[in-house]
């Protein structure tokens, strides 16, 4: 086998992100996959760290990481058909293993298409356990839904708001005050917007935005405290940001959500949300994979 070259991502050029999104498109439709890596999240600036492996010029691997919790990598990668089974991604993997051990990454948890036989065989080999599995979806048409009630309100974010945000996010996912204290100081991005929706004038839910492109805006941390949940405020307040993004020229609206939230999958497919791709996440911990 040729010698290959592994090394971290410096140029963010246009000619650079053509040929990851090349790879991606090549690996996708070899595996007849819904594959996707990310690469709107590959920035020079606050982007996700990424490495390359190249034979002659020739890219043939690619993997990113991101952590939005200092604690757990979320991992996406890909090797090209004609080179795989040859420890491609075990290279890309140690190599970003030297970053990830520099800020003091515990786990690893990496996306893998659903439909991808490849990828999943590949993490399997890792010995990586299988956690969870995600619907991505996408707006195709927003259904037509009554206007919000007079006592519910949709606003921007305001410094006062951290300690409700805190309390809505911790009460509804049920993750520790400290940790979503911790996760939302770490992802204060100008690209990510969050929405507070007030009932009367108290705040009842919130709901953030990552605005990934001019034209591509992805829904998350979608939430309702428990005592208001079940009385149509969830599909108010999405509907509401939905038309939002909409009046804001935002031709792609995405959002994921639990396989198993029936709930909340009946809900955005209600509100013209469909199905667009299945991924599964495996985790391993970051001790057992170097």
């Amino acid at each position: 086998m040729q010698k290959y070259q592994i090394s971290k991502m410096q140029d963010f050029s246009n000619h650079q992100i053509e040929q990851i999104r090349w790879l991606e498109h090549l690996c996708k439709t070899s595996d007849n996959s819904s594959l996707r890596v990310g690469i709107e999240s590959l920035k020079a600036i606050d982007g996700d760290e990424a490495f390359l492996c190249q034979i002659d010029n020739q890219l043939i691997g690619f993997l990113s990481w991101y952590t939005s919790d200092g604690i757990e990598a979320n991992i996406n990668g890909m090797v090209h058909p004609d080179f795989r089974r040859k420890g491609i991604f075990h290279g890309l993997l140690n190599h970003a293993a030297s970053d990830m051990q520099i800020h003091d990454i515990q786990t690893c948890r990496f996306r893998i298409p659903s439909n991808s036989e490849p990828g999943i065989d590949c993490i399997r080999h890792l010995g990586s356990t299988l956690t969870t599995s995600e619907f991505s979806m996408i707006l195709n048409r927003l259904q037509t839904v009554d206007p919000l009630r007079s006592s519910l309100v949709l606003r921007l974010e305001e410094d006062q708001d951290l300690e409700f945000m805190v309390t809505c996010s911790s009460q509804a996912f049920g993750d520790s005050e400290a940790w979503t204290r911790n996760y939302f100081a770490r992802t204060r991005e100008a690209e990510r917007v969050n929405y507070i929706a007030m009932n009367s004038t108290a705040p009842i839910g919130l709901i953030r935005v990552n605005y990934v492109q001019t034209d591509t805006a992805v829904i998350h941390d979608f939430c309702v405290l428990p005592s208001y949940q079940g009385r149509g405020y969830g599909r108010e307040i999405l509907s509401g940001v939905v038309k939002i993004l909409l009046e804001q020229k935002c031709s792609h609206v995405r959002l994921g959500v639990v396989t198993q939230n029936r709930r909340a999958l009946n809900l955005y497919e209600s509100l013209g949300f469909e199905v667009s791709a299945e991924s599964h996440y495996y985790v391993s911990s970051f001790a057992d994979l170097c």
